[in-house]
């Protein structure tokens, strides 16, 4: 489903990004880390947006008293320098799990000639991103289907999911990705990377184990802008990422509009997906800057019921 690769136009690529450079910061760690927290950082600086008041020992703000408010939650020295009754709210600190899936497969391999990363590289970066931000707010993350899977918080967590995410992957791999049957956290949120457009049955068995222990979250489709426009002309030969499908157009441009409407039909089953299990689809180019996909995941992981 995804546009295939153009012999003389496009070529497969590796985990460029990931493994740039090939050192390791500090001797341990890919560059895929110091990139993630620049971006988390440009999120968080200021950001108080998926804060909610509720039972915790870290102060948020003051608020003026409302009808209904008990007198024991009166902060008495605050409201004793003016004339209101003010209350004073502690941040909600009751810490949720939020597991990620990657798609590794070799679909996600896909950039096309002029992009700078490949899908897996942009997946990859978000999802290191927002496991920053989740983190720095308390909350436990998982990896699926890496050394990483069991939630956990802090800076080894870290770790564990950066060298999973830019550390090497193996050579054989499907096209299309399926999300690992690791067991989800009862009552947590996940966020699923991925292309998405290998066959949608395939995420039924995840999504049904997330519907049945009431975890919510968010599909994250990433996608090569060449994947969206088709931007293909004249006689081109289409091949698969794993080369195993293979199609001659004479004249690609005539197949833009069939494309175009087969992307939007996969569009729609996922929307339907989302809709029928109460969670939300982004969709994200690689041509785009990930800040305003990370912001939006970050609000919308926050946004507890």
């Amino acid at each position: 489903m995804n546009a295939p690769r153009p012999r003389g136009r496009m070529k497969p690529q590796g985990p460029v990004g990931l493994r740039r450079d090939a050192e390791k910061i500090g001797g341990a760690l890919p560059p895929l880390l110091a990139e993630a927290e620049l971006l988390a950082a440009t999120v968080s600086q200021g950001d108080h947006g998926r804060r909610r008041a509720g039972h915790g020992e870290a102060f948020w703000q003051y608020r003026q008293a409302v009808p209904g408010d008990a007198r024991s939650m009166v902060d008495w020295r605050r409201s004793g320098r003016s004339d209101s009754q003010y209350i004073r709210e502690m941040e909600w600190q009751s810490a949720q799990t939020v597991s990620l899936w990657v798609d590794d497969a070799l679909s996600m391999d896909y950039r096309s000639e002029g992009s700078e990363r490949s899908k897996y590289e942009r997946a990859a970066l978000l999802a290191l991103a927002i496991s920053l931000l989740l983190m720095k707010g308390g909350e436990r993350v998982s990896l699926m289907g890496t050394s990483a899977t069991l939630p956990r918080s802090g800076r080894a967590q870290i770790n564990r999911i950066a060298m999973a995410l830019g550390g090497d992957r193996p050579e054989e791999r499907p096209d299309y990705g399926i999300p690992p049957s690791d067991r989800m956290a009862r009552g947590g949120r996940a966020i699923f990377f991925s292309d998405f457009l290998g066959d949608p049955a395939a995420l039924v068995p995840a999504l049904s184990h997330a519907a049945d222990r009431g975890v919510t979250g968010c599909f994250v489709q990433v996608l090569d802008e060449s994947e969206e426009v088709f931007p293909f002309d004249g006689r081109m030969i289409f091949e698969s990422m794993g080369g195993g499908t293979e199609f001659e157009a004479q004249r690609a441009r005539s197949l833009r509009a069939a494309y175009q409407a087969r992307l939007a039909e996969r569009r729609g089953r996922l929307a339907e997906m989302a809709r029928h299990l109460g969670w939300r689809v982004l969709h994200h180019r690689t041509s785009v800057s990930p800040r305003q996909a990370l912001l939006w995941l970050y609000m919308a992981i926050g946004d507890r019921a």
